[in-house]
């Protein structure tokens, strides 16, 4: 599954917030900010610090959505993975 955070984006709209705010009143890296932007997985404990902040459940910001076709590019291991 590939996860997506236009959600959080379409938060910080609403709340008139630029993501570099975010990002410091988190504590959030550069490059955790980055991978937010090019919707990689990042850890559990920033998602943790994001949904506290903004007061909000991890579902507000974030959702799993279906892969594209051929597209394993955010699959943790860069793999197709079989489930059963």
């Amino acid at each position: 599954m590939a996860v997506s955070y236009n959600k959080l984006w379409k938060m910080l709209i609403d709340k008139g917030m630029k993501r570099t705010e975010l990002r410091d009143a988190v504590d959030m890296s550069t490059n955790s900010l980055a991978k937010l932007g090019k919707n990689d997985y990042i850890s559990l404990e920033i998602l943790d610090r994001i949904c506290t902040y903004l007061q909000c459940d991890i579902g507000d910001i974030m959702e799993f959505v279906p892969p594209k076709k051929d597209d394993t590019s955010n699959t943790p291991s860069g793999r197709n993975e079989v489930h059963q």
